[in-house]
């Protein structure tokens, strides 16, 4: 779901504080984002391939490396395709939150990079 006609998208988990502060944030600037909880309703491989180009970062950097998931799938040295292939398999390796705007994307790590799309 990508932004478009001034819709501003959040991939969010509400168990994450970065996440609640981001969409906290958001909501501080005047903008009610649509909300998509992505472990529930996950970007597709191609979605998130476009979202991590479009954010500026490697896919390294979109993957959650704490996650237990990412050390029992031996992904330390996985190609950016294994990677996004095991991201859309598992969306709990998707790092969080990515946000996109009419003005772009950014993955939320630090928060304030976000303000750069506002």
């Amino acid at each position: 779901m990508a932004a478009s006609q001034g819709k501003t998208v959040i991939y969010h988990n509400p168990k994450c504080s970065t996440s609640r502060k981001t969409l906290d944030l958001l909501r501080d600037n005047g903008i009610e984002p649509t909300v998509v909880q992505y472990l529930k309703t996950p970007p597709s491989r191609d979605e998130l391939e476009v979202m991590i180009r479009d954010a500026g970062i490697d896919v390294r950097t979109a993957v959650r490396k704490r996650e237990s998931l990412y050390t029992e799938l031996n992904l330390a040295d996985a190609t950016d395709d294994e990677l996004l292939d095991a991201m859309a398999e598992h969306p709990i390796l998707i790092e969080r939150p990515f946000v996109v705007t009419p003005k772009g994307t950014r993955l939320a790590r630090p928060i304030d990079t976000v303000r750069e799309i506002l």
